[in-house]
């Protein structure tokens, strides 16, 4: 009876480091970023072009942005489709001061997540789209913030769309020892919620500034875990938060996209995602 010739022990050997390896390389490989701008006003058909060579996707309001009484980017969802774009799908929240008390505020939220819900139909977007809705005010969330915010986002997922909330980042002093960040705050007192949180930290480090790298960075590099979205730049620079920020914004303050005629103005706020999509919001 002919005996058949062994594997070599040395080519097992080789050939279990090599898949070793190559199993490290994977884990470790980041996932890829994607960059994004938002804004309040639409930037206008004819700079669509241009603006995808440096973007993935685009911030989309589904009511008027914040200081403003009208949304121009209402019937615009088909045209950044059809120009590449994903979304960044955007409602804006209410303030403090319009809240008044936890009842009311309840109310409020369950009524404005219906309108976000009424908004994002009409525009067309598909069901279990991400919609983020525009927390504003940072630090620790009072009450009626919570019950607000919670309430918004309990309707959104009821209506078989998923939530997101848009805020801050960044550490607020709360007391001489004490920081808050808000998108944290928020995580601990949601109740095991599902929630997308798109994080706005614009302070250098961690942000590189007004920049748009080719490898951009992830979220997570924002210093925020739970980031799904990171917004590191805006429009114009804060100069309390982004003082520290290389020279690179425009000598108005602005951050204005490769590629753009500054005299258009057509300044950005610019953001990364590990998602092409990140609302997930494109039908095809």
């Amino acid at each position: 009876m002919r005996r058949r010739a062994g594997v070599p022990i040395i080519a097992i050997i080789v050939t279990a480091v090599l898949c070793h390896v190559a199993s490290l390389a994977q884990q470790s490989a980041p996932a890829p970023a994607y960059l994004g701008f938002d804004r309040n006003d639409y930037p206008g058909d004819e700079n669509l072009k241009q603006l995808r060579q440096t973007f993935t996707y685009a911030g989309f309001w589904l009511n008027p942005p914040p200081g403003e009484k009208i949304n121009n980017w209402t019937g615009k969802r088909a045209t950044l489709q059809a120009a590449g774009f994903g979304f960044l799908v955007l409602f804006n929240g209410r303030l403090f001061a319009q809240l008044k008390t936890v009842a009311n505020a309840a109310r409020l939220g369950k009524t404005d997540a219906q309108e976000a819900v009424s908004s994002a139909q009409r525009e067309g977007f598909p069901a279990g789209t991400i919609i983020f809705i525009d927390q504003e005010e940072g630090g620790r969330m009072l009450p009626e913030q919570k019950a607000y915010l919670y309430a918004w986002v309990d309707g959104v997922t009821a209506a078989g769309f998923r939530a997101g909330i848009y805020c801050s980042g960044i550490p607020a002093k709360e007391g001489k020892s004490v920081t808050v960040v808000t998108a944290e705050d928020i995580r601990q007192n949601a109740g095991g919620r599902k929630i997308a949180y798109w994080i706005a930290n614009d302070a250098c480090p961690p942000s590189p500034g007004c920049a748009f790298p080719k490898r951009p960075p992830g979220p997570t590099e924002s210093g925020i875990d739970l980031a799904d979205v990171w917004q590191f730049a805006q429009s114009p620079k804060r100069r309390d938060v982004a003082a520290g920020c290389p020279a690179n914004y425009d000598r108005d303050g602005s951050c204005y996209p490769p590629g753009v005629d500054q005299a258009r103005h057509l300044h950005v706020d610019v953001n990364t995602a590990t998602n092409p999509d990140p609302s997930q919001g494109r039908t095809r």
